[in-house]
């Protein structure tokens, strides 16, 4: 009876959708807001540089996701050509994440004003900050809230 249970339950379980572009902006921008009073203006800025960010690393996730498995192949297959090509391919496109993400870190902190600066450097990572979640420190390198630390 326990396993038709877990059976029953294993095909019902569907997995979550994840959140759209917009879906996810919305959220960063709200909680921007949150955090650090931004005007309407200042909100409509955020969503367009920050939807902008999230589309170009979307085509770039999707490019790292096909030159992973691309070295997996040749791995696999001891290719030290195909190897060498997409280590470099990846290496390439994460260059390219981190420009795309420091650059709308560093749109969204342009339109801020002197104090809403001071108080986003001093949220930490947690907050939104420097190095803040999907910032420069932390997973998935710099977000439109990070500017220190490493991939």
């Amino acid at each position: 009876m326990a396993l038709t249970t877990m059976l029953v339950f294993s095909q019902t379980t569907t997995s979550p959708t994840p959140p759209t572009v917009a879906q996810m902006v919305a959220h960063q921008v709200a909680r921007l807001t949150k955090l650090l009073d931004l005007t309407s203006t200042q909100q409509a800025s955020a969503t367009t540089i920050f939807t902008a960010e999230q589309t170009a690393l979307s085509t770039l996730r999707t490019s790292t996701q096909t030159a992973r498995t691309a070295l997996q192949t040749a791995i696999t297959s001891n290719d030290a050509a195909n190897i060498g090509i997409a280590s470099t391919q990846i290496g390439n496109l994460t260059g390219q994440e981190v420009l795309a993400q420091a650059t709308a870190s560093a749109a969204f902190y342009a339109i801020l004003t002197a104090d809403q600066q001071t108080k986003y450097e001093t949220l930490g990572p947690l907050g939104g900050g420097p190095g803040g979640p999907g910032g420069l420190g932390g997973p998935g390198g710099p977000g439109p809230h990070g500017f220190g630390g490493s991939h």
